[in-house]
């Protein structure tokens, strides 16, 4: 059965998106020379994850409402403080923080760019 294996981020300012991503997870980005528009390699240092790519967004955001997305959480160790690392870093709250209970913990926030992504704390205590 397909499964996810790339995921891209698109950035009107990807050096922006480049600092934002680094701070808040400790990424590292390496551009890559292949295609024929700017394009950087995404190394989230976790052995065995998923890569993904970061390039400037092909067109311009529409005002679509909600946006068009697909979108991709992060499972973190600590969801108050990779919140407040990304808040620091220009994230804004998309949809706040709230209990998946029996799972876990959840926020969505809108990137810098403009981007929604989420991000998951593990807690089968959560209610």
């Amino acid at each position: 059965m397909p499964a996810p294996v790339h995921f891209e981020i698109h950035a009107d300012d990807p050096a922006r998106a480049r600092k934002f991503y680094g701070a808040v997870f400790g990424w590292a980005f390496r551009q890559f020379s292949g295609p024929p528009t700017e394009y950087w390699l995404i190394d989230t240092r976790e052995p065995g994850a998923m890569m993904g790519g970061l390039l400037p967004r092909p067109g311009k955001l529409g005002t679509i409402a909600p946006p068009n997305a697909f979108v991709v959480t992060m499972g973190v160790t600590s969801l108050d403080d990779t919140l407040a690392k990304a808040l620091a870093a220009g994230a804004v709250v998309a949809m706040a923080k709230f209990a998946v209970p029996g799972i876990g913990w959840q926020v969505y926030l809108l990137d810098p760019e403009h981007n929604i992504i989420g991000i998951h704390q593990t807690d089968a205590t959560a209610r």
